[in-house]
């Protein structure tokens, strides 16, 4: 009797337990998204975004935030995704099993943990300073291409792993080589995992901060970027200096770059489902 009290106490516990973790989490991101979209409805505007900063938060907007996020992403993913995809289909269809495959693996799962920080200090070392490419775009960009290219690596692996053995004996069996296989068969067949999965990753690089911090991306800039050379900014670092300012009108700003920054990156995940859905049926 008391084992079935306990039981039952444990299961109601249990299933609480998982109702908050369901809820809580609804109910923060409802909370952000009123605060945020209330704070940013006066800024909000095709001027805001259309703007260069301004001392004056009135007349300040996002425009060379907006196009170094472009081309930063841009460069990310024309880097990341050649290199992710390609790794993935040398581990998971080329390499032999054992030891060494086993700790890459390993290291790959690890470095898909580390905070985004320590890639903004091995940016700074390697990028900015030895490779001797300064605080510019393409040294952003290829710090964030080594952040996001564990998880490209994952998620290709993982799509690859979807499609049966049995297609591959097929088109083996068919007289089809090895590379012919991976073409015409077996990436058709996890593309749409493949494409979701690189989404989310550029859409995880579009809200870093603290590695673009690292490698020096300016805070202010009233110009645009003429060149992979030439210093950048991106939307996180704009709000980032409107935050630190104590005006409550530049607090006004930053929940409207917060607010376009949402979006975007919501858009981007609909994106995602959206291709996904209609590459598989």
């Amino acid at each position: 009797m008391k084992a079935t009290k306990l039981r039952k106490l444990w299961e109601t516990a249990f299933y609480a337990l998982c109702a908050a973790a369901i809820v809580l989490p609804l109910l923060v991101l409802g909370v952000l998204l009123w605060r945020v979209g209330a704070d940013s409805w006066s800024r909000l505007s095709w001027e805001f975004i259309s703007r260069f900063p301004s001392r004056k938060a009135e007349l300040a907007g996002i425009f060379p935030a907006v196009v170094g996020s472009i081309y930063l992403i841009f460069l990310t993913a024309v880097v990341a995704l050649p290199l992710g995809v390609g790794a993935a289909i040398y581990l998971e269809e080329y390499a032999k099993r054992g030891r060494v495959s086993s700790m890459i693996e390993i290291n790959i799962a690890n470095l898909a943990g580390v905070p985004s920080i320590i890639y903004g200090l091995l940016g700074l070392g390697v990028f900015v300073r030895t490779l001797a490419l300064g605080r510019s775009l393409i040294a952003g960009a290829l710090t964030m291409a080594l952040l996001v290219l564990p998880m490209i690596v994952m998620v290709t692996r993982e799509s690859l792993r979807t499609v049966p053995g049995t297609l591959r004996e097929a088109a083996w069996g068919l007289g089809a080589t090895r590379l012919q296989t991976i073409v015409q068969v077996i990436l058709p067949r996890a593309y749409p995992g493949i494409l979701t999965g690189a989404i989310l990753s550029v859409s995880r690089a579009i809200g870093e901060t603290a590695p673009l911090v690292v490698i020096g991306a300016l805070t202010y800039m009233t110009f645009l970027p003429d060149g992979i050379d030439a210093p950048f900014t991106v939307l996180p670092i704009q709000i980032y200096n409107w935050v630190s300012r104590p005006q409550e009108a530049f607090a006004l700003n930053a929940a409207a770059g917060i607010a376009v920054l949402l979006m975007t990156m919501l858009a981007l995940n609909f994106a995602a489902i959206c291709l996904r859905n209609r590459l598989q049926d």
